[in-house]
């Protein structure tokens, strides 16, 4: 759902997609479906204490960014945010259709209008009533903020937002026949906050968040320890598909070193890993009486971001040259061998990606296979020499390439070591690795500290579009100075294109467009992973490419 890990698994592929239907979309307001097992009686404003042995127990390596949902678009942040806000639509469980969440109903009332319904008697965990006032304020925030790190470009569409009673909100959107719109309200820059609390204009720190209780999903947080421990309950306000908790608390415990996550679940000191464990850990515990290791297709997707700006010969730097920096980018496609990385660091649970597009996803094109190296999906020392030399860039290049082992995996460190060896194998480029944590990686890399660098990416929602115009948009999250009018037009045409057929030909020219120009270059389709013990239920036994962990349908037996 926002940056993030590709977990570190056994890969299957993942689902294909497919398109929305531009009828009329009403959406009948969800059923709300409870469910017994493990579940304490609640009254008030929270549920009643659980004792130690019935709460559940979440362990991960991840970070969080920030608790404001217009401050951060990344995993870590993601999974405290969706248990804690919600959104007007949502996606069930191991499918990609959304339905209604805290909407009733939504329909495309007009070519360029999508007029939503409330859930009648909508509150906040604090007592403030939940509002189109609301909705319209949540909207409004993120498109003013527009934080780098936030998901504000998700809504590239949106024109403006009215709220004409307090149960009814209207989005305008700039293009028609956006069909696509349903599912962005259903991601990270859907949430809707409290009016009454977060700041229009700026993103609020996370005490001041926990303190005022704006919790509109099915967990509130009632203590926080950044990145060290956090502790939920059930909240009662919570009116959204996922119906009441079946266990009303939980506890997210952080670790800084993955060794310690995998023995605190062999040891039975947490109920679930999820994220990010290594490849052999995980395969180690799946042997493990009284452990389950739950797999299967993942969207997530591993790639090297060039930075525009800052990389060799690139706008910023004294020795600014666009066809040296182009040639440099393309060597290092030429150079990369995508099928090594997968068997010698993953053992195969990743699989090589030659298009920002996961196979599967309808249109994913591999426009980087005949472009680079073998031409053939290998790599080749003289493809690299050549296009180096015929813009007369001096070598050894020096190449300066940042990863991250907390938010990507320890595995990161073995995968980035390689591709410096095939890098330097070519006697074409010097390569300088540099490890940053993730609670500093995002800032520096929108600061243009970083020239080359590691990213990962899980989808918002199952459509190629969330891997392109998140990407090659000229405000897109990647931030790394990529600005092609004719990527972009290509990208807004596929947005709005009614004939599935011709968006699928849209699709695949903005693919070969941008591989051809290099702005990023991805490596790794990855799967998903999450550890159990004995007694946790709800984890499906296979997971599919559109599952999402959702606590409140977890609990322990």
């Amino acid at each position: 759902m926002h940056d993030s890990p590709a977990e570190e698994g056994i890969p299957t592929t993942p689902a294909s997609t497919r398109r929305r239907s531009l009828a009329t979309l009403a959406l009948t307001a969800a059923v709300l479906v409870t469910a017994g097992a493990c579940t304490s009686t609640r009254s008030g404003g929270t549920a009643s204490a659980d004792t130690a042995a019935s709460a559940l127990t979440i362990g991960t390596t991840d970070q969080i960014v920030s608790l404001d949902p217009a401050g951060s678009w990344d995993a870590g942040s993601g999974t405290i945010q969706d248990e804690v806000y919600t959104t007007l639509l949502s996606a069930r469980n191991g499918t990609s259709d959304v339905s209604a969440n805290l909407a009733a109903s939504v329909k495309l009332t007009a070519p360029t209008q999508y007029t939503v319904a409330l859930k009648p008697g909508l509150k906040f965990a604090n007592g403030h009533e939940l509002t189109s006032s609301d909705v319209k304020f949540s909207f409004d925030r993120q498109l003013g903020i527009a934080d780098k790190n936030g998901p504000s470009p998700l809504l590239y569409n949106l024109a403006s937002v009215a709220a004409p009673d307090p149960a009814t909100v209207v989005f305008t959107l700039k293009s028609a026949n956006d069909s696509i719109f349903p599912q962005v309200l259903s991601t990270g820059a859907g949430y809707i906050v409290d009016e009454e609390v977060f700041p229009a204009d700026k993103v609020l720190d996370d005490d001041a968040i926990v303190r005022a209780k704006p919790w509109d999903g099915p967990y509130g947080i009632t203590s926080y320890a950044k990145n060290s421990l956090v502790s939920f309950r059930a909240n009662d306000a919570y009116q959204g598909q996922l119906g009441k908790p079946r266990t009303a608390q939980v506890r997210l415990k952080y670790y800084t070193d993955p060794n310690n996550l995998k023995l605190d679940i062999q040891q039975g000191g947490i109920d679930v890993v999820y994220r990010t464990l290594a490849t052999a850990d995980l395969e180690d515990l799946a042997t493990r009486k009284g452990i389950t290791v739950h797999t299967g297709s993942g969207n997530g997707i591993r790639y090297i971001v060039f930075d525009l700006k800052t990389q060799p010969y690139g706008s910023k730097t004294d020795q600014a040259d666009p066809a040296k920096a182009l040639a440099v980018r393309q060597a290092v496609a030429d150079s990369i061998d995508r099928s090594q990385l997968a068997s010698q660091v993953y053992k195969n649970t990743f699989a090589p990606l030659y298009t920002s597009v996961p196979d599967g996803i309808t249109g994913a094109t591999p426009s980087f296979k005949g472009l680079y190296g073998d031409k053939n999906g290998g790599p080749s020392k003289d493809a690299a020499a050549a296009v180096l030399g015929a813009a007369g860039v001096t070598t050894p290049v020096t190449l300066n390439l940042q990863y991250n082992t907390d938010h990507y995996g320890s595995s990161s460190t073995d995968e980035y070591a390689l591709i410096k060896t095939q890098l330097e194998a070519t006697g074409l480029f010097k390569v300088n690795l540099q490890s940053t944590a993730w609670a500093q990686y995002g800032k520096d890399r929108v600061a243009d500290l970083y020239p080359l660098y590691q990213l990962g990416w899980y989808a918002d929602y199952l459509d190629a579009d969330n891997y392109l115009g998140s990407f090659f948009s000229r405000d897109s999250w990647v931030n790394n100075g990529y600005d092609d009018p004719a990527v972009q037009a290509l990208i807004k045409q596929e947005e709005t294109e009614t004939d599935p057929a011709a968006r699928t030909r849209q699709i695949k020219q903005v693919q070969d467009a941008v591989a051809a120009q290099v702005p990023l270059l991805p490596l790794l389709q990855g799967s998903t992973a999450i550890v159990t013990r004995s007694g946790v239920q709800g984890v499906p036994a296979q997971l599919n490419s559109a599952y999402r962990f959702r606590w409140a349908e977890v609990g322990k037996g």
